[in-house]
């Protein structure tokens, strides 16, 4: 027997050296690739979808999505009335509850009053509320302290 047949190589020629094919093959390319690609995809997408160019009609409608100051009516101790930030006097109530209902559309009115004021005060104010047209009308309160958060 040969020196060859024993060291596992071909019979014959020591000198020769032949290389056997791997039999795994190596995915580390392939990953990098697409990974690549998916960065590429991930990049693109946003941009193919947004970047079509078309002229967007105008329009007099108002905004869907408008973000609107709520609508709050206040009464003070002294008996003055506002709406939002401005001062009205009782007899305006219902004609500027209107006009902005006509610009703003319907919500819901919150109604806030002193703890002095007396009870039918309040009451006719969410009358008037209603007469204005918002059949939505909702009492703001302060929350009560609990003796625990007031000690702390």
């Amino acid at each position: 027997m040969g020196m060859g047949v024993a060291g596992g190589g071909p019979a014959g020629d020591d000198d020769d050296v032949v290389y056997k094919p791997v039999a795994e093959i190596n995915i580390t390319p392939m990953v990098d690739v697409m990974l690549v690609l998916l960065i590429i995809f991930m990049v693109a997408a946003p941009l193919m979808v947004a970047g079509v160019p078309i002229e967007l009609p105008n329009t007099s409608a108002a905004k869907v999505s408008q973000t609107k100051k709520p609508m709050v009516v206040s009464l003070t101790a002294e008996g003055e009335l506002y709406i939002r930030d401005e001062q009205i006097n009782r007899s305006e109530l219902v004609s500027r509850l209107q006009a902005i209902r006509a610009t703003e559309g319907d919500t819901v009115v919150y109604v806030r009053a002193d703890k002095r004021s007396p009870y039918g005060e309040v009451m006719e104010i969410l009358g008037r509320v209603g007469e204005g047209g918002y059949p939505r009308v909702s009492l703001l309160s302060q929350p009560k302290q609990t003796a625990e958060a007031a000690g702390k």
